[in-house]
């Protein structure tokens, strides 16, 4: 699924943001990231989008290449990727279902198979009833659910969630994470940024990145497993 053999990234300011990243991430795998701003989370998160790529080093992203040699890859890779983001980048004035089926447009589906898509993936996170209210009029923790939607409906082998639960109380957070570890049941890889410890600390199931300073500590959670990898 994803693999990391010596990758660095440095940015033209000269910021080095990853640091020899070896990294190995299974198909169906949970995977939560933690550590402080300005640690990497993010640029990790960029590499696997291909919105940057490696100074140097190989990585590999549902089974090709990441870099600047391989465009055509990144562009192929992007159609199998659903970003839940943090500030949801939906588009105001339109609807649950227009901001979902406009997350499909790359993807070049008929009409009728992008409305069944949307209504499908509103109806697994609990917004059926909501499809065609505009999301000016939605909640935050409705918006953010509209936003994972939208992500879903493009059924994708990797979900990448930039800090889900951001600004959430406690209660909707923890919906917002079941939500997502749900669909590792469907083979779906989740990759999941988050600075809420205390909703994960708990967790029997996944793996988890510690990244601070450049470095990164990968545990098995729930399992008697760990390596130390560097980010």
């Amino acid at each position: 699924m994803i693999k990391a053999k010596g990758v660095y990234l440095e940015y033209r300011d000269g910021t080095k943001a990853l640091n020899n990243v070896d990294l190995q991430i299974k198909q169906g795998e949970i995977v939560y990231i933690i550590g402080p701003s300005g640690s990497g989370k993010t640029s990790f998160l960029k590499l696997l989008m291909g919105i940057e790529q490696p100074t140097s080093g190989e990585l590999t992203v549902l089974g090709k290449e990441m870099n600047k040699e391989h465009k055509k890859n990144i562009r192929q890779i992007r159609r199998q990727i659903g970003p839940v983001f943090q500030e949801f980048k939906l588009i105001p004035g339109r609807t649950a279902i227009d901001n979902v089926i406009l997350g499909m447009r790359v993807l070049g589906m008929p009409r009728v198979l992008l409305n069944k898509n949307a209504l499908e993936a509103l109806e697994k996170v609990g917004l059926t009833h909501k499809a065609f209210t505009k999301v000016d009029n939605l909640s935050w923790g409705e918006r953010q659910r509209v936003a994972i939607a939208r992500a879903v409906a493009r059924k994708p082998s990797l979900i990448l969630a930039d800090e889900p639960t951001g600004n959430l109380d406690v209660k909707n957070a923890l919906r917002i994470m079941e939500l997502l570890r749900s669909f590792k049941d469907e083979n779906t890889t989740v990759i999941i940024t988050t600075h809420a410890t205390h909703l994960i600390e708990n967790l029997n199931e996944g793996i988890l990145l510690k990244v601070n300073k450049g470095s990164i500590q990968q545990e098995s959670m729930g399992r008697d497993c760990n390596e130390k990898h560097h980010l």
